[in-house]
């Protein structure tokens, strides 16, 4: 699972999300790559399942590059505990993902695998994302 060997402080505001990204929306180290349409919260977990998802597709070919990771902590309360005392302990990490953001990219494929394998690997993730090719 995808989180920080260490932080600086243990738990940060919520924060905003915009609503298109101003960086990190080309594709720059591979031939293909995933783009989100939607902004929102990527869990470590979603994005490990979705890497999964693409390199067992793709079967020892070509190379993957994960351009987000989850350095952003959230936390929970545990159940039938009341309002006050402030946050809960650090329950999971998550990505802040903007609209238009290059989630993953790959290179040493075919169009047509690379495209399959990031279909699948859509299905793992909260956000409605898109197939781009680098020009």
């Amino acid at each position: 699972m995808f989180q920080p060997k260490r932080i600086k402080h243990k738990k940060v505001h919520k924060g905003t999300l915009k609503s298109k990204t101003t960086r990190g929306f080309k594709v720059n180290f591979g031939s293909f790559g995933l783009k989100a349409m939607e902004s929102s919260w990527l869990t470590g977990r979603q994005i490990e399942a979705a890497r999964r998802a693409m390199t067992r597709f793709i079967q020892r070919g070509g190379k993957v590059w994960i351009r987000v990771f989850p350095d952003k902590p959230r936390t929970s309360k545990s159940s039938e505990v009341g309002m006050g005392g402030g946050a809960g302990a650090i329950d999971h990490f998550v990505a802040p993902v903007e609209a238009g953001r290059v989630i993953f990219e790959m290179d040493g494929v075919t169009k047509e695998i690379a495209s399959e394998a990031f279909r699948l690997a859509a299905h793992k993730l909260p956000v409605k994302t898109k197939f781009v090719v680098r020009e």
